[in-house]
């Protein structure tokens, strides 16, 4: 094995495990925020209000993505991607594992969800700058034309962290409400620490990506890679946002909304829900590997529309097995809608990547995927949560809802796809 495919192979695992932990991270807050930390910070005689509360600060993670974009993608395409990845990872354990220390309301007051929305505003800042760094380390070690499936790692973190935070709080749930709501939920997030000691051990020991090593050797490292990139990139930048949409949106509608819609809504225990969330991203986890691997052989552009259009008609036969109740059968409707959107998910980050210029690429697909993560990722619970209360017992609005988002996504893949056949970005050679 030589040292160029044992460094591709390596840089594929470390942004791997790196995302898992990173979102590890986001996902307990997540699922916290949908289970718990309303009555914790923001108790009120009203739990719709305080869920309402809750998924208020989970927003507030999706608004500092995009300045995180903004900062990590300067500095990702000034000093390199390693660098950003052990200091993001870093900043993400103490702030997730702040959270777990955090007194309730009860205890400290105002000062309670003030020191909660602090340590959620630094996780959004993390995740900001992580992800871009991540995709780039994966592809740009890959083989020229494996850089889909290398790239995909990194967005299989997503389902791998999701599994270790659901296991997380399958763990805690079993204890009785009081013990939960006092000290149990905090257990997931200081695990935290732990974790953060093992990402940075992995992560080091990766080399810099070879393509931004030739940009640094031939001197041509972008001086304001952000502002160079709104301004040569912007239409790849808009695109690939709305490429991306339901890849984003979507999780956080199945896996945080969908919490609070069956336990609020619909009645089911939450143990149901979280078994049942558990099945579907394990069918995730393995589903998304196999999506960038055929997405390489049809051609990636032609896989992304087919997905895209997919999603737009999932959710119906979604809402109807999950007004079953049965565990089964809500596996399979919630299945179905996310083993499709994460064939989206795992194959946009290479594609997407690949339409930008090497110099200007950590900004350009930072800006593009934390823009559309704070605009749509981080109020779809929010929106469902209001759908949900305006329109109770219809479902329809819901699935309309859905739909909308992957409509956003199509139309974003057709942009994207028309910007690489035509090659209007600079500095680039299109493969396909």
């Amino acid at each position: 094995m030589t040292q160029a495919s044992s460094q591709s192979r390596r840089a594929a695992a470390a942004a791997f495990i790196g995302t898992t932990i990173e979102f590890y991270d986001f996902y307990i807050y997540a699922t916290a925020a949908a289970l718990v930390l309303g009555q914790v910070f923001f108790p009120s005689s009203d739990p719709t209000l305080s869920t309402l509360a809750a998924f208020a600060t989970f927003a507030v993670g999706f608004i500092a993505r995009p300045m995180a974009g903004v900062v990590f993608g300067h500095l990702g395409d000034r000093l390199g991607r390693k660098k950003m990845l052990l200091f993001t990872m870093a900043l993400m354990g103490v702030a997730t594992a702040g959270i777990g220390l955090l007194p309730s309301h009860a205890s400290a007051g105002i000062w309670a969800p003030i020191g909660l929305v602090t340590l959620r505003f630094i996780q959004g800042i993390s995740v900001g700058g992580e992800w871009g760094g991540a995709v780039l380390m994966a592809s740009e070690h890959a083989p020229a034309r494996r850089k889909t499936f290398y790239a995909s790692f990194a967005q299989l973190g997503s389902p791998a962290g999701l599994i270790l935070s659901l296991i997380a709080f399958r763990l805690v749930t079993a204890l009785d409400q009081a013990d939960f709501l006092s000290w149990g939920w905090r257990l997931p997030f200081l695990a935290s620490g732990l974790l953060m000691c093992v990402g940075l051990a992995i992560r080091s020991g990766v080399e810099e990506s070879p393509e931004f090593k030739a940009v640094q050797a031939g001197q041509d490292t972008a001086r304001y890679p952000v502002l160079e990139v709104l301004r040569d990139c912007w239409r790849e930048i808009l695109f690939a946002a709305a490429a991306v949409t339901i890849g984003s949106a979507g999780f956080f509608f199945t896996n945080t909304f969908m919490i609070t819609y069956v336990t609020q809504y619909q009645g089911i225990a939450r143990s149901t829900i979280l078994d049942t969330l558990f099945l579907v991203t394990i069918l995730q986890f393995l589903s998304q590997p196999c999506s960038a691997l055929l997405a390489e052989r049809m051609g990636e552009g032609r896989f992304l529309k087919i997905v895209a259009l997919l999603c737009v008609l999932l959710p119906y036969p979604m809402f109807l097995l999950v007004e079953t109740g049965d565990i089964l059968l809500m596996t399979l409707g919630i299945a179905m809608a996310v083993v499709t959107l994460s064939g989206l998910y795992a194959v946009i980050a290479g594609y997407m990547a690949e339409a930008f210029p090497v110099r200007l690429r950590y900004s350009g697909i930072s800006l593009a995927y934390q823009l559309i993560c704070a605009v749509a990722g981080g109020t779809t619970p929010l929106i469902g949560t209001w759908l949900a209360s305006e329109f109770a017992g219809q479902w329809w609005p819901l699935a309309l809802f859905f739909s909308l988002l992957s409509l956003v996504s199509y139309v974003g893949v057709c942009g994207l796809s028309r910007l690489r056949r035509q090659g209007t970005s600079p500095e680039l050679v299109f493969v396909r």
